[in-house]
């Protein structure tokens, strides 16, 4: 009865394999056992199980010559090609080591536009490579991507308890209370929390981050939030309360431009910055990719340096140049 895939699977072993190599090029079994540095009575072992296997006399005797039989030929072949691919494996695979490229797919919630830039120059720099596919979302945007498993990674704030989550913390996303230069709630101080909220208040759409954490904090605090316009980018409100439309939650980073030249203030009120984090996320049972978990060692090998970095910039004042 001739052997199922199963049963010939189970009998094999490379091994057997690389000794039945040896006596075949080497046509006998005395070489093959000094060139595998084995004893001979090993080299026959290994022999006698593989013809076991497969159920075929693979060498036979005539004298004192060793000869392959018809079985054993193709039993010959058959390894030279296993052994052959074996080796360009492991050579596709050195090289996937040596020059690690591919797709990064991510999604990144609009509040880390202003940070983002800075983990992908670093990593590209490190991996020129790659190929990246970045969309630009909101957190709701962002919580529905992960749950139909879109992306490589997401990178986002607020990140919901209940959920099989993956999470690496990066960076604090601070939210401050940013008014226009002229505002009048720059005289009145100390200020409270109360009297900046009953202010027109600019605030993101449902489903933003920003707009979650704002929520979250008025809710904690007891605040009133009575929004007077929603936009949909952090952009848009920096833009509006430069018009004087009213008063806004924005993250620093967003702003620091701004805060530096002063066309912008930020307001010292009580429990104010709100401190959330920047994080990498991917679900709990998703095994990451090559390439994106190269991107989470490299963010996680350089968490001392991103911090400063952004410690540094958000300190930084703006020189201005002299006109010639």
């Amino acid at each position: 009865m001739a052997l199922s895939l199963q049963q010939l699977l189970t009998r094999l072993s490379l091994r057997q394999m690389q000794v039945f190599q040896a006596v075949y090029q080497h046509k006998g079994y005395r070489k093959a056992a000094e060139h595998l540095g084995l004893s001979q009575p090993a080299v026959s072992s290994q022999m006698r199980h593989l013809e076991n296997a497969l159920e075929q006399p693979l060498f036979e005797y005539i004298g004192r010559q060793l000869y392959c039989t018809e079985a054993g030929e193709r039993v010959a072949n058959f390894i030279e090609r296993l052994f052959g691919q074996m080796s360009e494996l492991q050579t596709e695979l050195n090289l996937l080591r040596e020059a690690l490229s591919g797709d990064l797919k991510m999604s990144i919630v609009s509040s880390a536009q202003s940070v983002v830039p800075h983990l992908l120059s670093s990593f590209l720099e490190e991996y020129p490579a790659i190929n990246l596919h970045i969309e630009v979302v909101n957190r709701a945007q962002a919580l529905e991507r992960l749950k139909l498993n879109i992306d490589d990674l997401v990178i986002m704030a607020m990140i919901p308890e209940g959920r099989s989550l993956s999470t690496l913390p990066f960076l604090d996303n601070e939210l401050i209370a940013v008014i226009p230069a002229q505002h009048n709630l720059s005289e009145k101080l100390p200020l409270s929390a109360k009297q900046f909220f009953a202010e027109p208040m600019l605030i993101r759409e449902n489903g933003s981050g920003t707009r979650f954490a704002v929520e979250q904090h008025c809710q904690q605090h007891r605040l009133q939030l009575n929004p007077l316009m929603e936009l949909g980018s952090n952009e848009a409100i920096k833009h509006a309360v430069l018009a004087g439309l009213g008063v806004a939650i924005l993250p620093k980073l967003s702003v620091l431009a701004e805060l530096q030249t002063g066309i912008l203030k930020t307001l010292d009120i009580p429990d104010f910055p709100i401190r959330r984090s920047w994080c990498l996320v991917h679900p709990m049972g998703k095994y990451p990719s090559r390439v994106a978990q190269a991107f989470i060692d490299h963010v996680y090998a350089r968490l001392e340096q991103i911090h400063a970095h952004f410690r540094d910039v958000s300190t930084r004042p703006i020189r201005h140049g002299r006109s010639p």
